[in-house]
């Protein structure tokens, strides 16, 4: 027989950015909004939240198409700069995320930024949790965006960890299907007007403010555990859990 391979231990956690650690979306709205009215253009609140989570290029080519006439990375660079300078006037955090960041580092779980965000956003919000987040993986450091695994297996990678010792907290379908992808542990905190649908691998969380070390560990735990033991690995592929809506 066999020896069961036990499951491997959570080390890491990869914390999406906007919507998940800080309250941004409504100044990606604003800032999409003046933006494309400032060229004449017309933009709604259901066009930023389509676009929630995904590679500033996609939010680049929906701005181009409402009449927007700047180069895509010449129009990024602007809005992320836009929403940046919003979100510094009166920085909103998700509720329970500060304490969550305080307890992992107690704890010391190594944790990164993983976000679609350009640097110049992700460092100024990481400048105001000093010592919280150990690496940054920002949308102009990779190929391919969310919801490709790229972003969280160069996370983990920056952590010096596998895949299977992390796990991901995200608020965006597309970023839990760039998590799930990438074979990780995931739990989900949506936001009001933007609902993740249930997936193997994936918890579904009411607020933020469950955050937890313990929880944490619990699903990370109970995720690797139910794969087979034949793939408990420290690079262990998808495997057969069901998705979970934790409760308060």
């Amino acid at each position: 027989m066999k020896p069961i391979t036990p499951p491997p231990a959570l080390r890491g956690v990869l914390w999406d950015m906007d919507g998940t650690v800080i309250d941004s979306e409504p100044y990606w709205l604003e800032a999409e909004t003046k933006l494309v009215e400032s060229y004449g253009g017309v933009w709604t609140p259901q066009q930023t939240l389509d676009l929630t989570g995904l590679d500033l290029h996609d939010t680049a080519g929906a701005l181009q198409r409402s009449g927007v006439p700047l180069a895509t990375e010449e129009l990024i660079h602007t809005l992320v700069g836009m929403v940046r300078d919003l979100f510094m006037a009166a920085p909103l955090w998700r509720p329970g995320i500060r304490r969550a960041l305080a307890e992992c580092a107690q704890a010391k779980l190594a944790c990164a930024l993983v976000s679609m965000s350009w640097r110049h956003f992700t460092e100024a919000v990481c400048d105001l949790a000093p010592g919280a987040f150990a690496a940054i993986v920002s949308g102009d450091d990779v190929k391919r965006g969310k919801p490709e695994p790229e972003a969280y297996l160069v996370g983990a990678a920056k952590l010096g960890l596998a895949p299977a010792e992390c796990l991901v907290i995200e608020d965006s379908p597309t970023g839990v299907a760039s998590a799930l992808a990438a074979e990780m542990a995931t739990i989900a905190v949506p936001n009001a007007g933007c609902a993740v649908a249930p997936a193997d691998g994936l918890t579904i969380l009411d607020s933020p403010k469950q955050l937890s070390v313990r929880l944490m560990r619990e699903i990370h735990s109970r995720h690797w555990a139910t794969r087979p033991s034949s793939r408990r690995t420290a690079d262990t592929g998808p495997g057969t859990s069901t998705s979970r809506r934790a409760a308060l």
